[in-house]
């Protein structure tokens, strides 16, 4: 079945919906999601999202933090650029109905996190992603040009040569006029054609088998790309987060909010002490990179399988008020957090690469942009800034629509697409491939792709992922399209790029740490 619109949005988080909000006026939207609307990495962000609010917090400040987290690698013009636009965005998003917590006297109630010099993170309790991800779910919902298609999985991106074009790798006249889809429910894939698209996939999180994401951050939309010959960079920065809750056989692994460090809660190990002063002065406020290495430190040294968040100290009655769902989660698992330490361990959580795209989101590929977690766009550079997330993306979608609308008239809907064929493929009769595969190349991440590398885990793991390309694709070859396949293979894509560009950084910088390559001039401990 084939549809036509002015606009392809793949995926329905923030990114994706802010910028079919605003094309939407203009001609007819779809959105295209693999689950629920509602099942995006935006609905599991807890902290918060980064503006400068009130002084003494000011943009230069917010404009330093971000490059001292990035480690030297943020793009200037990128960063100026989302830190000035970022009040003029949160009043957007304060338009569509979000609702940000105030303190008594009326003023947005801000929180700080790790690596921050102010308190400047608005917030909503400690589940801000899940209000932003209900208000823009509920606009896209009652807007009439807007069509949402909840359990379609986009296959890959339909390019030149789909005709039957010879495309050669980065070519500048590549161009992208939409994308094939499957239905999830019925099997069948359908023809979705575009004058633009916007790709708002997520992250990578789930090639990891611990990981905040949900379980569809599989790196889709990065590994489209990649397969149509676009530009994909930076892909060995992968941020873990330093405290999940430690929680065993828990998939995904359950958030605990930076802002409840930012709080006052400190970490320690199982002797008490808090550890996190013997490797950056900011101690517990230290950067994500720093903090989460130090974690993965501490336990290599004892053995222990976690390491406390302990907020005993604090006012109970805070704690519960700030805190609510991180104050039940811990409950329902017999945790008391106003008496008992956190058990919390590093988890996947962020990609600071992927998808290149400029200061208007557009990639190498015209007529698509991209934006959100699945894009390099220059801000995070080798490690992310806490809650800098939420506001890249609402800046990008911005900046994507308003290029769109300025351009979008020149674009014709492409004639001549052929169908998807799938003559002569079979149902795989082996799910066990699948499903074996799955798993083994979470393992490989998760051992040798990790918060520390060296050469020869990196070598291993492309060793053992090259087996597994082969036969994923043999299986691709005949067999009738699945979800879980289709996973597998940008999973097997998207992990190939982080493990190709860690190897070739021959630095330890930021998110990726190599024993091979230690710091130049460390100023934190490093190690093993």
């Amino acid at each position: 079945m084939e549809e036509r619109f002015d606009f392809l949005v793949i995926g329905s988080g923030l990114a994706g919906l802010a910028y079919a909000l605003k094309v939407a006026d203009k001609g007819k939207v779809a959105i295209v999601t693999k689950a629920g609307l509602n099942d995006t990495n935006t609905s599991y962000a807890q902290g918060g999202i980064a503006a400068v609010t009130y002084a003494p917090d000011d943009f230069g400040k917010h404009i330093e933090d971000t490059h001292i987290a990035g480690d030297g690698l943020c793009n200037t013009e990128v960063v100026e650029m989302v830190v000035k636009d970022a009040p003029r965005q949160i009043e957007q998003l304060i338009k569509w109905g979000t609702e940000f917590d105030k303190g008594s006297s009326g003023k947005y109630d801000l929180a700080r996190e790790g690596g921050h010099s102010e308190h400047r993170i608005l917030h909503h309790k400690d589940n801000t992603g899940f209000e932003i991800q209900r208000t823009l779910s509920k606009a896209v919902k009652e807007h009439p040009n807007i069509r949402i298609f909840e359990y379609f999985f986009a296959i890959d991106i339909i390019t030149q040569h789909h005709l039957g074009k010879l495309v050669k790798r980065y070519f500048p006249d590549i161009e992208c006029f939409g994308a094939y889809v499957l239905e999830l429910k019925t099997g069948i894939i359908h023809t979705f054609l575009a004058k633009v698209t916007m790709m708002a996939t997520g992250g990578i999180g789930n090639l990891y088998h611990t990981t905040t994401n949900p379980l569809t951050a599989t790196g889709d939309g990065i590994a489209m790309v990649y397969r149509a010959k676009g530009i994909v960079d930076n892909m060995e920065f992968v941020q873990f987060h330093p405290t999940s809750l430690y929680n065993p056989g828990e998939r995904p692994s359950f958030l605990i909010t930076e802002a409840l460090r930012g709080h006052g809660a400190v970490l320690r190990n199982h002797k008490g002490e808090d550890f996190m002063l013997r490797y950056d002065k900011r101690a517990s406020l230290a950067p994500r990179d720093i903090v989460a290495r130090a974690i993965d430190n501490e336990m290599k040294a004892s053995g222990d399988e976690y390491v406390f968040l302990d907020c005993t100290h604090l006012d109970g009655k805070d704690l519960k008020e700030y805190f609510p769902n991180i104050y039940e989660k811990c409950m329902s698992i017999g945790i008391d957090i106003i008496r008992d330490r956190i058990p919390v361990v590093p988890a996947a959580h962020f990609l600071c690469g992927g998808i290149q795209v400029d200061v208007n989101a557009c990639s190498s590929i015209q007529r698509l942009y991209a934006a959100g977690e699945t894009t390099l766009t220059g801000l995070h550079g080798a490690n992310r800034l806490a809650s800098n997330s939420l506001i890249e993306a609402m800046v990008f979608a911005d900046k994507a629509a308003q290029h769109t609308l300025k351009h979008y008239s020149k674009y014709s809907i492409q004639e001549g697409i052929p169908k998807w064929d799938d003559t002569g493929t079979t149902s795989p009769e082996e799910i066990v491939l699948i499903t074996q595969n799955y798993k083994e190349v979470q393992q490989i991440f998760s051992y040798y792709v990790g918060i520390v590398r060296s050469n020869l885990r990196l070598k291993r793991a492309m060793d053992r992922l090259e087996i597994i390309f082969h036969e994923t694709e043999a299986l691709y070859a005949k067999s009738k399209l699945s979800q879980k396949l289709c996973e597998l293979r940008n999973m097997i894509n998207a992990g190939y790029l982080i493990i190709k560009m860690a190897q070739q950084r021959k630095e330890s910088r930021g998110l990726h740490y190599t024993i091979d390559y230690p710091m130049k001039n460390p100023t934190h401990a490093y190690y093993q």
